[in-house]
């Protein structure tokens, strides 16, 4: 079993991280955006340690998801919040967990209907084993490898911790934790 390191170090990695990757890029005026929910809580605190000038931007893609049928619809649906115009803009999209890459396929659908960005640059708190489309993260907070009825939660936003949690398949075909 993988161990989880804590979230202050993984923020800290991140942050560094960040900084250096804005830096090299000559990216002055960044629009960072955050995936509903854990990617919401992560992107508020780099945003606050990076201290960007631009607003925050959020995203909820529920209704840019193509797996419905797997992982049910997701009855709470918040409004997203970006400028009306991203043309040209470079933007870091912030989530929790790479996992499978459809939610990252989902906002980058989403990102496009605003406009077309001059880079997408993606940074996640934790990357794990198991992606199912062509997309890499060039911020991570860590690495985990698990197994395949283990998932990485995120609780928060106050005293965000992470866990990981065994999901088991029900007779209808859900998972359960």
């Amino acid at each position: 079993m993988n161990a989880l390191k804590d979230i202050a170090s993984l923020l800290d990695k991140m942050q560094q991280g960040l900084a250096e990757y804005l830096h090299t890029h000559r990216i002055e005026n960044p629009l960072m955006v955050g995936i509903h929910t854990g990617g919401t809580w992560i992107a508020q605190e780099l945003h606050r340690r990076l201290q960007l000038q631009e607003p925050l931007g959020m995203l909820d893609i529920a209704f840019y998801r193509d797996d419905f049928s797997r992982i049910g619809m997701q009855p709470q649906v918040k409004p997203s919040s970006l400028p009306l115009n991203v043309d040209d803009r470079h933007i870091i999209l912030v989530d929790d967990v790479l996992y499978t890459g459809r939610t990252i396929r989902a906002a980058l659908n989403e990102i496009f209907d605003y406009g077309r960005p001059a880079t997408v640059t993606l940074a996640v708190l934790i990357e794990r084993n198991g992606r199912e489309l062509p997309i890499d993260a060039a911020i991570i907070g860590q690495r985990l490898q698990l197994g395949i009825h283990e998932h990485v939660s995120l609780s928060g936003p106050q005293a965000m911790k992470l866990s990981i949690v065994e999901t088991m398949i029900n007779d209808s075909g859900n998972t359960t934790s």
